[in-house]
């Protein structure tokens, strides 16, 4: 492994070691333990809690960190293409192959594979894993001879293996074959008290990149993520800071900017039932235990235009604000981000009424504003 993949190597370890809390402090000093080891490792976690970080980290810390570090996602590939993959194959395999191909663990030779999504592998090449991990050789696609591996294989699984075998849907001796030495990761919900260092590393990191100064963040926000689920864990987390240092341009990360960023950042692929952490923020009125919230789009009935659904979301984060604050407008206003004298014309502009600036939840149709 060469100097600057290992400083690559250790920014990305620090994308998730940045937190102090004791399951992640033990997790680390568990891994520079047995990274000086040569057994095969199963790491386990949900989707975005760092597998591939870690498994670069064992790396790193291994007599092995001189030579490739090779890391694979097992879902990415069809049944028929997984094994060409990893094995690589020889000219004339299979239509279109033209010249033989290495594979990743060939490429791997004297470093470390890491096989991510192993719980993807189909039964079918689970059996060839088995032989390769236990004979140290593999054959290509196509060929008849075994080729020696020097690999130390390291693999990640975001579904419990261990209750895949009960179900049948992964073979017990390959799951005994890998689970030589055991990492499992918590999810961010269970580790909040990283949450806000975690947060400032990305925030940081990003906003350097724009070439800009970090500017603070907000009490109400950093509530508001700590009140969130985080289903896509740290990586949920980094997007998060990515997209408010990409799109926020005030002088404060307030409710307010977080909101203009939840306006124009809708994925086609994200469920009306899941919040986004910037949706979450912009519509939690402060330090709330709340989890998910609803994410009713107005314009997914096709009713609403851009500038009706901006008025509700104002009128909303207004009332939010002012419930937060108890009427203060002074004090509402710094958790929206703006000048007092500006969220009095908002208001005005809005429609709302006394009462509905401190308790009421409004739903703006079309030109006017409401109380539900």
């Amino acid at each position: 492994m060469s100097a600057a993949a290992h400083d690559l190597a250790q920014h990305r370890l620090d994308s998730i070691v940045v937190g102090r809390s004791p399951r992640m402090r033990a997790v680390f000093d568990y891994i520079a333990h047995v990274g000086r080891g040569q057994g095969t490792v199963l790491i386990t976690g949900e989707s975005g809690t760092g597998k591939e970080v870690i498994a670069s980290a064992i790396h790193a810390h291994s007599p092995r960190r001189k030579r490739p570090f090779v890391a694979v996602s097992c879902a990415l590939f069809a049944d028929t293409l997984i094994e060409s993959e990893l094995f690589g194959h020889e000219r004339g395999a299979f239509t279109g192959a033209t010249t033989h191909r290495v594979g990743r663990f060939e490429r791997a030779e004297g470093g470390t594979l890491f096989l991510d999504d192993i719980d993807d592998v189909p039964m079918s090449m689970q059996v060839k894993l088995l032989r390769v991990l236990q004979n140290r050789s593999i054959e290509r696609l196509g060929g008849v001879r075994s080729i020696p591996v020097d690999v130390r294989v390291l693999a990640g699984s975001k579904r419990d293996l261990k209750r895949m075998v009960v179900e049948g849907q992964f073979r017990e001796d390959l799951y005994y074959r890998l689970n030589v030495i055991a990492v499992d990761l918590p999810p961010l919900r269970e580790r909040l008290e990283d949450l806000p260092l975690l947060a400032a590393h990305f925030l940081d990191r990003f906003f350097a990149r724009r070439g800009v100064p970090t500017p603070p963040v907000s009490e109400a926000v950093m509530q508001a993520f700590l009140a969130y689920d985080w289903p896509g864990n740290v990586r949920e987390l980094e997007n998060a800071c990515e997209r408010i240092a990409e799109s926020v341009h005030c002088g404060r990360v307030g409710i307010g900017c977080v909101a203009a960023s939840v306006l124009f950042h809708r994925p086609a692929e994200t469920s009306e039932s899941v919040a986004s952490p910037l949706a979450f923020a912009a519509t939690t009125p402060g330090p709330v235990a709340m989890r998910a919230v609803p994410d009713s789009a107005p314009w997914a009935a096709g009713t609403f235009s851009l500038d009706d659904h901006m008025r509700r979301a104002e009128s909303r984060l207004i009332t939010s604000a002012l419930a937060e604050s108890r009427g203060n407008k002074s004090r509402a206003a710094r958790l929206l981000g703006v000048k007092r004298s500006t969220l009095g014309d908002r208001i005005a502009r809005c429609g709302l009424s006394p009462e509905q600036e401190v308790t009421g939840s409004v739903v703006v149709a079309p030109g006017r504003v409401s109380r539900s």
